[in-house]
């Protein structure tokens, strides 16, 4: 195992926004090691580090929020590069005014004004990914203006989207360079680390699993684990890696059908784990009836998630005791993005609650009967982490699919409007945004979950009728989230005519539904397949809200392809037209579907489910 002091390293200041740990990886990319430090470390905690990266945040710098941290880091005698909330801070320190305002949201555009190290093999414009609601409008004398970005053809410049001062030492972008919408990013990133700091790039991910294995050992110890085997990417490699730390027969693994699961997931799981040679501790149970005993009457998509939280402990505990297991520990595939979601650092706000994050969960790791061995890694380095190991490519590049499975994409009400009067001024806002384009438009009664500025949002989609180009649909559904609040999703209407009514229905979390979100889903896996798009898709979220529309049907099914590495950030796929035909004609002749509509949305604002 390398040893960490001999390398050069960058600290990674997390202020809770939603990429801080995507920071670290991007510099570890970059072969040099990265550590997550916390605004409020002793300036002793940064001593050996050659330069410091300063993170995102939910909170507004404009208004003083979270101010209380230790602005010492600011006067070390390294170089300080700051992203979005990490930015406005290094501007205001040294004399320059942020304001609440010039918010933006998406692609833009950078025009970078001359060369400088940072932007060393770049062109002169890059595209950028915005998400931010504060902005800096000045800089202080040390400092210049590197570069301003455009959100398209004549719009305003946005001044200030990249500053720095040389003498200082200190630089900061508006924009998020750490996601992959920066299509460049990573050279942003890893110029500041090895031209701006001078680091030695000699740190690799090569021994990654050799330092896991030691780590589950000196957790373990002489007790063994139970691992919750949804047969998902993230629960796959880590039973691969509890076996090889522990051997299998110190590893028990329970396959729970909770009445959510695709079309014939269960079977295909069951054979997976026989295929890996882990079939010996393997473990199945229907537990279909409890599941949905415990969402009986369930509406709100924080108390889904956390009865099916609730439940898949529930039924473990009861399992372990069956088998005569109990005091193994908990072992669970958990990711970085389920931890920053659900507000798992200090300042993180809470996008939504993962099952693996639900109160009881968290109990259990304050006691220590948890083991998370790849929770500090994203999808994209989970799979890499299982090809190292010898899984099978297919079964690492399986699409995603949520711990409460369908239940988060099968979505409850009450068939009460919320924010009706909202909804009235909403409209009309709407239909001007989309007149130049020559599409209508109209607000949805429902809500879904959404991210803006590391902030959560629950907040109406947009319905956009009429025929368009992709790229046309793109800035239409950007033009909606910039110049009307209370929006954080753009669909597009499959079907042949705009509707002319809606109505959202009563409707709780049954078999019945679950059965129609299963075909509806069964039919959108298949088509990916046959035009052999499965494996150019990142994950497919298929969705059902009980809104009728023109008096037809109780269900709108949305489809929801998207392009993503760390599920940190996404894309919205653009899917053949003839795939798209074929997809509406097939979902919307099952019985009980009111329309078809397509999930514009990139994240942010909107998050890759709906709840």
């Amino acid at each position: 195992m390398q040893n960490q002091r001999h390398h050069d390293k960058i600290a990674v200041v997390d202020f809770g926004g939603q990429y801080a740990h995507l920071i670290a990886t991007k510099v570890r990319r970059a072969e040099v090691l990265a550590e997550i430090r916390q605004p409020e470390d002793s300036l002793e905690d940064f001593a050996g580090y050659k330069g410091i990266i300063l993170s995102g945040s939910p909170a507004l710098a404009s208004f003083g929020e979270d101010d209380d941290w230790n602005k010492g880091i600011l006067d070390l005698d390294v170089p300080i590069l700051g992203f979005c909330f990490g930015h406005q801070e290094i501007a205001k320190h040294y004399g320059g005014t942020v304001i609440n305002g010039k918010q933006e949201w998406g692609h833009a555009d950078l025009h970078i004004h001359r060369e400088h190290p940072l932007f060393a093999g770049l062109e002169k414009i890059e595209q950028v990914w915005m998400s931010h609601f504060d902005s800096v409008t000045g800089v202080g004398p040390d400092f210049e203006e590197l570069g301003h970005t455009l959100l398209g053809e004549g719009s305003a410049p946005h001044h200030f989207a990249a500053i720095g001062s040389d003498k200082l030492k200190r630089y900061g972008f508006q924009f998020h360079p750490e996601v992959d919408d920066t299509l460049h990013g990573d050279q942003m990133i890893a110029n500041f680390v090895l031209n701006i700091c001078q680091c030695d790039p000699s740190w690799t991910m090569a021994s990654y699993v050799d330092e896991q294995v030691e780590k589950i050992r000196a957790q373990v110890g002489d007790n063994s684990v139970f691992l919750l085997a949804s047969g998902g990417v993230d629960s796959t490699v880590a039973a691969k890696l509890f076996a090889e730390a522990l051997g299998s027969e110190r590893l028990n693994l329970l396959h729970v059908d909770n009445g959510l699961m695709r079309k014939d997931e269960s079977t295909g799981v069951i054979q997976l784990f026989e295929d890996l040679g882990l079939g010996e501790n393997f473990h199945f149970i229907d537990a279909t009836d409890a599941f949905l005993g415990a969402l009986e009457g369930k509406i709100e998509p924080e108390a889904k998630r956390r009865a099916i939280g609730d439940t898949f402990i529930e039924v473990f505990e009861s399992e372990a005791r069956r088998l005569g297991i109990e005091d193994h520990l908990l072992g669970q595939g958990t990711i970085y993005p389920d931890t920053i979601e659900t507000g798992g650092t200090k300042r993180a706000d809470t996008i939504k609650t993962h099952h693996n994050r639900v109160p009881i969960i968290e109990e259990m790791i304050a006691a220590g009967k948890v083991i998370e061995p790849l929770a500090d890694l994203y999808k994209v380095e989970v799979r890499e982490l299982g090809e190292k190991m010898g899984i099978p490519h297919d079964m690492i590049w399986r699409h995603p699919f949520p711990g409460p499975g369908l239940g988060v994409r099968l979505l409850c009400s009450d068939g009460q409007v919320e924010d009706g009067d909202a909804l009235a001024t909403i409209a009309p806002a709407v239909t001007d945004a989309m007149t130049p384009f020559g599409l209508t438009a109209v607000p949805l009664p429902i809500k879904s979950v959404g991210v803006k500025a590391d902030l959560r949002s629950y907040e109406h989609p947009v319905l956009i009728h009429g025929s368009a180009n992709w790229d046309t649909l793109a800035e239409a559904s950007g033009t909606i989230f910039k110049t009307v609040t209370g929006i954080n999703r753009t669909l597009w209407n499959l079907t042949n005519k705009m509707p002319s009514s809606f109505k959202l229905l009563a409707a709780t979390m049954t078999k019945d539904r679950l059965d129609l979100l299963r075909e509806c889903d069964h039919l959108m896996m298949d088509g990916l397949r046959r035009h052999n798009l499965y494996g150019e898709v990142w994950q497919c979220p298929t969705v059902l809200v009980p809104v009728e529309i023109d008096g037809e049907g109780r269900e709108l099914c949305i489809l929801r392809p998207i392009h993503s590495e760390r599920a940190m950030t996404a894309t919205a796929a653009r899917l053949p037209l003839p795939l798209l035909a074929e997809l509406r004609d097939s979902i919307t002749a099952l019985p009980g579907i009111s329309g078809l509509a397509y999930d514009l949305t990139s994240k942010p604002p909107g998050t890759i489910e709906w709840e």
